[in-house]
């Protein structure tokens, strides 16, 4: 709601459960539902391969369809809300973690929501984000409503989420969180509102970047599918081999069984693969069980060799075309809706803040400090209205700024480039300083409205 600036079909926001439903809001010409079980027979949509989930699933899927700019570049699949404490008991009706499973699979990014006053990870919720591995470079966590809470609260329940984060998702990397208030109602902490307009530019610009990546996603996962399909060969026509002809072939199954870890390593060894490229043991032991050993093909080394081939061949060459594609189309980006909020205008992300403070002011923006700048720089006895680079030196370094940043420092305000600075000139070094420990960049050249009044060239007039 909040990044589509407007109500979808079948959308109901409150703070208690609401959504019990799996529900895809993609674009469409006219505003409209589709019900789950028209939507998994549609062949224009991908969502056929659904249909195994049943009617209890699909009776809680639909598509919401409605004419939104956002929509136009991403589809977004909402999910059911979480359940705790006694409902996570009463079953759903379906393999709520294979459905997620499903689905993130196929998406692009993973958002994972928290609540600033709801911070428990349920059951439900421990094993939903479980069903997600080997997608974890697509999860990113966002902590919403964090203006209901105080600086110090709002510390302390980052540190609890990130604890209780890590319990769960078992990465080596921290995951990225953003914080925020993601709803359009007045902020009711206003401490933090830096910070929250910083996170959300930030989460942006990670959506929007979605659609380049698209097609190089695909190739990726194109690729893990192949090697799979090649391991998932090399077991198959090894659990047949393996088989008895005649007698005692359900024993020789449940031996076999038992044993795949140990035929994992011996597979590994004999064929040089990655430990990484082998399904979960136990997901392939459970599917193993249903399986008639004797009706599984022996190894077909021809078409090892093809997927050997694409990989090594055809895959860096489709990359190639991949780039090249891109290189020759305009960069695609999410527009509409909130993302195009805070673009442009005096409300965009760092809009008269830092070097940029002062841009819409006739006079120079220095000049309301350079009294305090002035009584400075005479203390360090100017020869002929200027100082050395010695001198300025002297006074630069108690600022603490390392001699990187002091050094380009120097280069933006010694704007003559005579290796001394003038009053106005040493006035826009502090000023730079102070732009600097305030947290800001610095500007790669300096902007014309930084530039010192003697400084400016005067405008040449038409004879």
């Amino acid at each position: 709601r909040y990044l589509l600036e407007q109500d979808f079909p079948g959308m109901r926001i409150g703070p208690e459960p609401t959504t019990d439903s799996f529900i895809a809001v993609m674009y469409g010409e006219a505003e409209g539902n589709v019900p789950g079980n028209a939507l998994v027979v549609d062949p224009k949509k991908p969502f056929r391969k659904l249909s195994r989930f049943g009617n209890a699933f699909l009776n809680r899927f639909m598509c919401s369809q409605l004419p939104n700019e956002v929509l136009k570049s991403i589809s977004i699949i909402d999910s059911p809300g979480i359940l705790s404490g006694e409902k996570q008991r009463i079953s759903r009706g379906y393999d709520f973690c294979q459905v997620l499973q499903w689905f993130a699979e196929r998406v692009d990014r993973i958002i994972l929501l928290f609540d600033a006053h709801k911070l428990d990870i349920s059951d439900e919720f421990s094993e939903a984000i479980k069903s997600f591995r080997g997608q974890d470079d697509k999860i990113r966590v966002v902590l919403n409503k964090a203006d209901q809470v105080d600086t110090q609260q709002l510390m302390r329940v980052y540190g609890a989420l990130m604890w209780s984060l890590g319990k769960v998702i078992d990465t080596p990397e921290v995951l990225r969180v953003y914080i925020g208030s993601f709803w359009a109602h007045p902020l009711r902490n206003t401490d933090n509102r830096r910070l929250f307009e910083a996170e959300a530019q930030d989460l942006f610009k990670d959506i929007q970047s979605l659609p380049q990546k698209a097609a190089v996603r695909k190739l990726n996962d194109l690729i893990k599918r192949a090697r799979l399909a090649k391991v998932h060969a090399y077991i198959i026509s090894y659990l047949k081999k393996e088989m008895p002809s005649v007698f005692g072939k359900e024993n020789k199954k449940k031996e076999l069984i038992n044993k795949l870890p140990e035929i994992y390593i011996q597979l590994q060894r004999e064929y040089h693969i990655s430990a990484g490229d082998f399904p979960e043991v136990k997901k392939m032991q459970e599917q193993l069980e249903n399986c008639d050993f004797t009706k599984f093909h022996s190894l077909k080394p021809k078409l090892i060799e093809a997927v050997d081939n694409m990989l090594a061949n055809k895959i860096a060459s489709l990359m190639n075309l991949i780039r090249q594609e891109e290189s020759n189309m305009p960069t695609e980006m999410v527009h509409g809706g909130a993302f195009d909020g805070t673009m442009a205008g005096p409300f965009g992300h760092g809009y008269g803040e830092g070097a940029k403070e002062g841009a819409d002011e006739e006079e120079w923006v220095v000049a309301k400090d350079k009294p305090a700048y002035d009584e400075i720089f005479y203390t360090l006895s100017p020869i002929n209205g200027k100082i050395s680079g010695i001198s300025a030196k002297k006074e630069m370094v108690t600022s603490k700024l390392p001699n990187s940043v002091l050094g380009k420092i120097w280069k933006l305000a010694d704007c003559d480039g005579d290796g001394m600075l003038d009053d106005e000139e040493f006035a826009l070094a502090k000023h730079l300083i102070k732009i600097k420990l305030d947290g800001y960049e610095l500007p790669g050249t300096l902007p014309s409205h930084l530039v010192p009044p003697s400084h400016r060239k005067p405008f040449q007039t038409a004879e």
